[in-house]
């Protein structure tokens, strides 16, 4: 039996065998995850369904994180991370095994519904998981890096789908039912979380301030959900070519901000790097909206990756300071809801848009809706968080 997870204190170092470890896992859900949802929507189209019914499978399977997480995240404070993250991984190895037998897409896309529920609950105990082997003192730091591994799964994975999709879609589901045993079998190696005694008072499931105070990632992660969908058809409208130019130099600079945002912001304060992030991320969305040229696709990507890559570190880190340790899951739970759902959101009302009024107003008014972030999380903040811990109260846990 693996020895329980201590809790990490102030002087204990970031880089650990269990750091790495965790790394290698959120790695292996990405690079599993992204090689199913680019493929998917081909293979409901070559079951029959409608490209509507093709767009359906990410968007259900958003929708359904989004609004599970917060209960999955809650129980993962009760009935354990790494339980969760082992759970969740054969569950989804099931989904990707049954998915390959199927032969009508309209059960393949009720099946996601479910999935969704258990890809929430890796995101959420696995965020909650790598803070509790965190340092405190470098909270920020190590989820920034600990999150360039999905980052540089989503970079590989879907061109590794595809290939795989040549040879077949079973062929596509057997590569992910695989990675998610390989992940399950990472989680089983990770020393169990403490969780709290049968019997103690847990609090309700779900982390209500954090829900309404992470309303600010989702007025900003709508205009991501936009960026996501639409922003290389944006491109090929203009006649830019590399069409994922965006996408590259968006990549790049979270690359090379996040090492830099992380220490910084647990050294001069959470709080003092996310304000600033929010207004990166706004002039990022109105330069996407000014200006489709080349350059100008280089240049938002430049601005909004600086901000968008550094703000949900910073963010995390200063709502864990806030957070009860028993409360971890539920928090990220909340956190991942918000996020999710301003990206499915964003993507949906995006085409709208764009459909009527054109790629600059779609962006100009995911400008206008991150404008909003800044003053809804000055207002919320004080209601619903006490005073930020100074970096000696956190050295000391």
């Amino acid at each position: 039996m693996n020895a329980p997870l201590p809790q990490p204190n102030a002087t204990a170092a970031l880089f650990t065998g269990r750091f790495f470890l965790m790394c290698g896992f959120t790695f292996t859900v990405f690079l599993s995850a992204f090689q199913l949802l680019p493929t998917a929507p081909f293979h409901i189209l070559e079951l029959g369904g409608s490209k509507f019914a093709a767009g359906l499978f990410l968007g259900l399977l958003t929708y359904s994180s989004a609004f599970s997480a917060p209960l999955t995240g809650g129980l993962a404070d009760r009935f354990g991370k790494r339980r969760m993250l082992i759970v969740g991984s054969l569950a989804i190895a099931g989904f990707s095994s049954v998915y390959s037998v199927l032969r009508d897409y309209r059960i393949l896309l009720a099946l996601v519904l479910v999935h969704g529920v258990f890809w929430s609950g890796l995101l959420s105990a696995s965020s909650a998981y790598i803070t509790d082997i965190i340092p405190p003192n470098r909270r920020a730091e190590g989820i920034s890096y600990w999150g360039l591994s999905n980052i540089l799964a989503i970079a590989v994975a879907p061109q590794v789908g595809f290939a795989i999709y040549a040879r077949g879609w079973g062929s596509v589901c057997a590569a992910t039912a695989a990675l998610n045993l390989a992940m399950a079998l990472i989680a089983w190696r990770l020393p169990p979380d403490v969780r709290l005694r049968p019997g103690t008072h847990h609090g309700p499931l779900i982390e209500w301030h954090v829900l309404i105070l992470s309303f600010t990632l989702f007025l900003y992660s709508f205009g991501y959900g936009g960026i996501t969908s639409f922003v290389a058809l944006y491109a090929d409208a203009n006649g830019v070519v590399p069409k994922s130019i965006f996408f590259t130099a968006f990549a790049l600079t979270i690359l090379v901000t996040r090492p830099i945002s992380g220490p910084l912001s647990d050294r001069i304060g959470h709080r003092r790097v996310f304000l600033p992030c929010l207004g990166l991320i706004v002039a990022g969305l109105a330069l996407l909206a000014l200006d489709g040229s080349r350059r100008g696709l280089i240049s938002a990507a430049i601005v909004f990756g600086a901000g968008l890559g550094s703000a949900y570190p910073a963010y995390a880190a200063y709502v864990m300071q806030h957070v009860p340790d028993s409360r971890r899951g539920a928090a990220f739970g909340s956190i991942l809801a918000a996020f999710d759902t301003g990206i499915g959101t964003g993507s949906v009302t995006t085409g709208w848009i764009v459909q009527r009024a054109g790629f600059r107003t779609a962006y100009g008014v995911a400008a206008l809706l991150a404008t909003l972030a800044l003053p809804f999380f000055l207002v919320t903040e004080k209601r619903l968080l006490r005073p930020e811990r100074t970096p000696a109260e956190r050295a000391i846990g």
